[in-house]
């Protein structure tokens, strides 16, 4: 009899799943033109994104032009190794990927986040069986309340659901208000960010191995402060990952 009730509920799913289609059909993430399923890219769409893979920088996660021994480190990591353990990204932020991301950050469009995530856990695969706690780089009140929601959370709920990682999506505070990063240079990035966030009242953050969440990688200024206030906290190490970075670090 359970048979039967589980078979007759696989067959409204999936009844469901083809009237849904119909009327909604699915779309290319990037381009927005149909496809044959749900969360998924064109084939023209997935030639021109640019996945992260090996080589890369041992720590940053810095995509290497030519092979390298494992382990290795990129010149910004030996000349100055940075606060996280290490960083991995999906993509690479660039032309190709440069609208897709947008709309995802600005642009309400948050129905792609399932799958972003899903590369995010991908590119970050070595980490999950040390990881503990999953924490989202977080917005100023005055930004979240004009944009309605914090990306990075959203694809940081995303991967817990996929990892089984427990969330802690408000264990960081924004407490000071920050100007965009953009057109700044490395110093004037760390200079902007520096004292903008804090732990969150009550956060359980000691001897905990965190996975720091964000949209992309530039300089790794945010995400440095970020860490630098988890691990004064009490944190055991904090790992980054996200969906984007530049190829090299400006």
């Amino acid at each position: 009899m359970k048979v039967f009730f589980r078979s007759v509920g696989q067959m409204l799913r999936w009844a469901w799943g083809a009237v849904v289609d119909f009327l909604l059909p699915p779309l290319c993430l990037k381009c927005e033109q149909p496809v044959a399923q749900n969360q998924a890219l064109c084939a023209m769409c997935w030639t021109q994104l640019h996945f992260v893979s090996v080589p890369l920088c041992a720590c940053c996660g810095a995509p290497f032009d030519l092979p390298v021994d494992e382990g290795s480190r990129c010149g910004a990591c030996l000349a100055e190794a940075p606060v996280f353990a290490k960083a991995r990204s999906a993509l690479i932020y660039d032309d190709a990927s440069r609208d897709m991301i947008l709309r995802f950050k600005h642009g309400d469009r948050l129905h792609p986040a399932p799958a972003l995530a899903g590369w995010m856990v991908q590119a970050g695969r070595e980490l999950w069986g040390q990881a503990d706690l999953i924490v989202p780089v977080p917005l100023h009140r005055w930004r979240l309340l004009a944009r309605r929601y914090n990306q990075a959370a959203v694809l940081a709920l995303a991967m817990g659901r996929l990892t089984g990682v427990k969330v802690a999506v408000d264990g960081l505070r924004r407490v000071r208000a920050t100007g965009s990063q953009g057109h700044k240079g490395r110093k004037e990035r760390a200079a902007n960010v520096a004292g903008a966030f804090a732990l969150k009242d009550g956060a359980q953050v000691e001897g905990k191995r965190i996975v720091l969440v964000d949209d992309v990688l530039t300089s790794g200024a945010t995400v440095s402060a970020c860490a630098k206030v988890l691990l004064k906290g009490g944190a055991a190490q904090v790992f980054v990952v996200t969906l984007a970075r530049t190829r090299l670090a400006s």
